[in-house]
């Protein structure tokens, strides 16, 4: 009996090992392989972010600018007057180095950044080298913003976009602006991951622009490598291979993502390199490849090694399937619920999470323990944290989208007229119930619109857009959701006068602009909050409905900045003001709180301030 339990226990312990081999085996490979497709799909899709973010503002700058040139004279005479629009512009964008009109005739006239950062007018027969920065190209009065050709200029490389300006319906000049490439290289070198990695962007098929391992090719004539260069011109062996070399089709998931991978061998007895690349249109006549390639040596070997694991783990777990099916079943029942609960706390579900009970098996009890801690140390911070808030962290990645950093935001500040003697009648808990309900409302219009709750002050609320999220449509959003504070305040008012209590008047502020957004404390105390002059303006804004609108049910002030880029259609000017804080006058603006939120018009009329 000794014997045979013995035999028949280490036959199970064998043929467990060798399932737990085979398992892992197979773990490791598609984890391998997911983390090369993770890894392809972010490390590309982060260059191309980078290279469109950048680009991108020039095109919008210029459609933007469009807007107040059609329908303008554009001649010489016309430059005094046009000069401070283009000096404001270009110092508004610094990815911008020259700003330009072109007249069909010949004429040009605009603004360019020196090497010094200083900007200058320009004239073609002043200043003709500047020219060379930028390309005209063919386009009719109704074409789009059009990327020009790459053009190189005193050892730099700039990308142009152009846009027709249009006088009495013909075609009366062109706007175009000029970018340069700099800063796309600095942010290659930036994405390099080490000695053993290499970030490039080709244009054109085989113009080299950007490449983070200069340094390390070899000399040409005795000097550096400079870019812009051809492929062959370079001497980087790796991009001499990279179109010859095969596609390799086991990583779907980058494929699908639009992400080419290749496994660039060589013969000559050097290493061999995987590289990982993305193709961007638009920006120019021909495309743009931006990726990175590394040594596939080490990689190479792990999936080769892991390959002949798998074969010897595939003998063990069919040898071993019928000895073990019971034990993985009793085992993976309680893992399953463990892993059912967690996708509702992934969801923030907590509603949806009951406590796991208490188990016999002291280490699964400790498991168990430790998940039921861990969701109420979870809801306890879900009340203090707002759950929109905390998803966005959470899917943006808290490390990156938390960073206190300046972005372009619109705020809104909400305020209750005269709280104080709406509530001495009430009790503490009929105060708490009416504040409770009203930024109920207030927080389902600011989500509902995709902002998020700062904070609470008193009886005030501040939200703001444009953060953690990038948008460019804040400003619309953050109107869309004042109009919808709007009505719900009324029917809320009208409820109020049936049931025979007393209703509130309400202000709102709204300005658009730069502000400091992120987590603001120290030590364990953090709020991710929004800071700056915005705000400030913000507040000072709700405080003026007092003095314009004082018997107003909702009044909603909105600064130059915000009408800017939502349009006049439902908003009415009402003057400069001096605000408190402020060293100039304030133009402010009233928002018709009777439009409805969806029929304001979405086009977003972008100008010159926060821009």
């Amino acid at each position: 009996m000794t014997v045979l339990v013995g035999v028949a226990f280490g036959s199970l312990l064998t043929v467990s090992m060798l399932l737990v081999l085979g398992l892992a085996v197979t773990a490791n490979v598609q984890n391998t392989f997911s983390l090369l497709n993770d890894k392809a799909v972010l490390a590309t899709g982060a260059l191309e972010r980078q290279v469109r973010d950048h680009l991108d503002l020039a095109a919008s700058a210029v459609n933007g600018l469009k807007t107040q040139l059609d329908g303008r004279p554009l001649g010489t005479a016309a430059f005094p007057d046009l000069r401070p629009v283009l000096l404001a512009a270009v110092h508004a964008n610094p990815a911008i180095d020259v700003l330009v009109i072109s007249r069909p005739d010949g004429e040009e006239f605009g603004v360019y950044r020196s090497k010094t950062g200083r900007l200058w007018p320009y004239q073609r027969q002043q200043v003709p080298e500047v020219a060379s920065r930028y390309s005209l190209p063919e386009i009719g009065k109704d074409a789009p913003a059009t990327w020009g050709p790459l053009m190189t200029s005193d050892g730099s490389l700039y990308a142009n976009v152009t846009v027709p300006l249009v006088q009495n319906g013909q075609l009366s000049g062109y706007l175009t602006a000029a970018v340069s490439t700099g800063e796309i290289g600095n942010t290659v070198r930036q994405l390099d991951d080490g000695p053993f990695a290499t970030v490039f962007i080709i244009a054109n098929g085989d113009e080299v622009i950007a490449h983070s391992d200069l340094e390390r090719l070899p000399q040409i004539d005795g000097k550096p490598a400079v870019l812009p260069a051809k492929i062959a011109d370079l001497g980087d062996v790796a991009l001499q291979r990279f179109r010859t070399s095969p596609r390799l089709e086991n990583f779907r998931r980058a494929n699908a993502a639009g992400v080419d991978v290749r496994d660039m061998e060589t013969s000559d007895g050097g290493p061999d390199y995987l590289s990982m690349t993305k193709t961007i249109a638009g920006y120019g006549p021909g495309v743009w490849t931006v990726g990175q390639y590394y040594e596939a040596s080490s990689i190479s070997r792990e999936v080769r090694r892991l390959f002949g694991s798998a074969a010897v783990g595939l003998v063990s777990i069919v040898i071993a399937l019928g000895l073990s099916i019971l034990l993985v079943r009793r085992s993976a029942r309680p893992l399953s619920e463990i892993a059912r609960r967690a996708e509702y706390v992934g969801s923030l579900d907590f509603d949806r999470v009951a406590p796991l009970p208490r188990s016999r098996i002291s280490e699964l009890d400790q498991v168990y323990q430790a998940f039921n801690a861990m969701v109420i140390g979870l809801k306890a911070m879900n009340t203090y944290v707002p759950r929109s808030l905390f998803r966005k962290l959470m899917r943006l990645g808290v490390d990156s989208a938390a960073v206190a950093q300046e972005r372009d935001l619109t705020c809104i500040f909400t305020d209750i007229v005269g709280f104080t003697s709406v509530s001495e009648h009430l009790t503490a808990p009929e105060t708490a119930r009416l504040l409770n309900d009203h930024f109920a409302l207030l927080v389902a219009a600011v989500e509902a619109e995709g902002g998020t709750v700062d904070k609470f002050v008193g009886d005030g609320m501040l939200a703001f857009w444009g953060a953690p999220d990038a948008r460019e449509d804040h400003a619309m959003a953050a109107t869309r959701a004042c109009l919808a504070i709007a009505r719900s305040v009324q029917a809320a008012n009208a409820g109020a006068a049936a049931a025979g209590t007393k209703p509130i008047r309400l202000r709102i502020g709204i300005h658009s602009g730069r502000a400091v957004v992120g987590n603001v404390g120290a030590l364990d105390r953090w709020n991710y909050t929004v800071v700056g002059d915005a705000v400030n303006l913000c507040e000072r804004l709700q405080t003026l409905g007092r003095d314009v609108a004082p018997d107003a049910e909702v009044v909603i002030l909105a600064s130059d900045e915000t009408i800017s880029r939502i349009g006049t259609a439902a908003a009415a000017p009402l003057g400069a003001y001096q605000l408190r804080g402020r060293s100039g006058p304030v133009t402010v603006w009233r928002i018709d709180d009777a439009v409805a939120p969806a029929a304001l018009d979405a086009r977003v009329s972008i100008g010159l301030a926060g821009e």
